[in-house]
C-alpha cells in the first residue's frame, strides 16, 4: 500500500522558509522604508486620540456621525463610546481605533488606485485577481509569520498585517464599481469630448462611489477582525485585552474586550454603510450633461417607438 506522505517530493515549506529569510536579510532597507510612514502616522493618530479628553472624543464622533450618516447613528455612536468607557477599556479602544483609522487610510491609498488600474485594464485585472484570491482565502494567522520575520513584533507590524488583510475588498469593489458604469454613459461622455482623465474623475468615479464605499465598509470590518488577531504578535488594543483574558482563562476580561470590539465595529459599520448610500447631489457638470442627454434620448426614443407608429395607423 502506497503511503501518501511518501509522494511528497516538493519541499514547498522549506522553499518558502528560505525565500522569506532571504528577503528579510537582503531587502531590509525596503521594509524599513515601508515601516517608517506606518509607524509615524500610527503614532500620530494614537497620540491624538489618547491626548483628546473623553467628552471631546464623544462630541466629535457625534458630530461626525451626524454629518456623514444620520442622527440615529450619531446617537448610537455616542452611546457606544460611553459604554466602552464604562467598561473600563477606553485607552485600549482608542489604541484599536487609531489602528483601524490608520489602516483605512493606507487601504484607501493603496486599494483605490489599484482598483482603478484593474478596471481600466483587463490584463492587469487578470494578474491581480488571483493574487486577491490568495490574500482573501489565506487564513489570517498565516499573515503573522512573514510579518514578524520582516518587521518584527509590536503594534506597527500588526498594522502592516491589518492593511495587508483589509485592502483586497476595497480593490475588488473599486474595480467592480467602475466596471458597472453603464456603457451608454461612457459613450455619451466621450461624445461630449471627455478625455480618459475627465471620464474617470467626472463620470466613472462619481457613479462608482457607492460601490467603493461599500468596499470600504468591508475593509473596516476585516480590519476589526485582524485587530484581534495581531494581538498575538504584540499589537496593543482591545485584541490584547481578549488575548489576556484567554491566556488567564478570565472569561469576564475576554468578554469585556469582545463587547468593546463589537460596539466599535458596529459604530464604524453603520457610518460607512450610510456613506455608501447613493446620493445625487454634487454631480459634476459633465455628468449632469450626460444624464440630460440620456434622458432626452430616452424621451426621443419613446416618441419614435410609440407615438409615430400610433400616428402612422391613423387613416389619411
Amino acid at each position: 500500500m502506497i503511503d501518501a506522505d511518501s509522494l511528497a517530493i516538493f519541499p514547498i515549506d522549506q522553499w518558502i522558509q528560505d525565500g522569506v529569510r532571504w528577503v528579510a536579510l537582503n531587502l531590509r532597507p525596503l521594509f524599513l522604508a515601508i515601516k517608517w510612514p506606518v509607524e509615524n502616522l500610527l503614532g500620530f493618530n494614537d497620540h491624538i486620540l489618547h491626548a483628546t479628553p473623553f467628552p471631546v472624543v464623544v462630541a466629535l464622533t457625534l458630530l461626525l456621525a451626524w454629518r456623514l450618516a444620520s442622527v440615529g447613528i450619531a446617537a448610537f455612536s455616542a452611546i457606544s463610546l460611553i459604554a466602552i468607557a464604562m467598561l473600563g477599556v477606553w485607552n485600549e479602544a482608542m489604541t484599536t481605533l487609531s489602528l483601524i483609522t490608520t489602516a483605512i487610510l493606507f487601504c484607501a491609498l493603496i486599494g483605490v488606485p489599484i482598483g482603478i488600474w484593474c478596471a481600466r485594464s483587463d490584463r492587469v485585472w487578470s494578474i491581480v485577481r488571483p493574487i486577491l484570491d490568495i490574500m482573501q482565502t489565506t487564513p489570517t494567522f498565516v499573515y503573522l509569520v512573514p510579518v514578524v520575520m520582516l518587521f518584527g513584533v509590536g503594534t506597527v507590524p500588526g498594522e502592516v498585517a491589518v492593511v495587508t488583510a483589509a485592502a483586497p475588498p476595497l480593490i475588488r469593489f473599486t474595480n467592480l464599481g467602475i466596471r458597472m458604469v453603464e456603457h451608454e454613459i461612457v459613450e455619451a461622455g466621450l461624445a461630449f469630448g471627455a478625455d480618459r482623465r475627465q471620464l474617470l474623475w467626472e463620470i466613472q468615479l462619481p457613479l462608482a462611489i457607492p460601490t467603493i464605499l461599500g468596499g470600504l465598509n468591508q475593509t473596516v470590518l476585516t480590519a476589526m477582525v485582524m485587530s484581534v488577531v495581531v494581538a498575538m504578535i504584540g499589537a496593543e488594543g482591545l485584541g490584547l485585552v481578549v488575548l489576556q483574558g484567554l491566556g488567564r482563562l478570565d472569561v469576564g476580561r475576554a468578554a469585556v474586550g469582545g463587547i468593546a470590539i463589537v460596539l466599535l465595529a458596529m459604530m464604524l459599520d453603520r457610518i460607512t454603510q450610510k456613506m455608501a448610500e447613493p446620493k445625487s447631489k454634487g454631480a459634476s457638470p459633465l455628468l449632469e450633461a450626460v444624464r440630460h442627454l440620456l434622458r432626452g434620448r430616452t424621451v426621443g426614443d419613446r416618441f419614435t417607438e410609440e407615438t409615430i407608429p400610433a400616428a402612422a395607423k391613423q387613416p389619411v
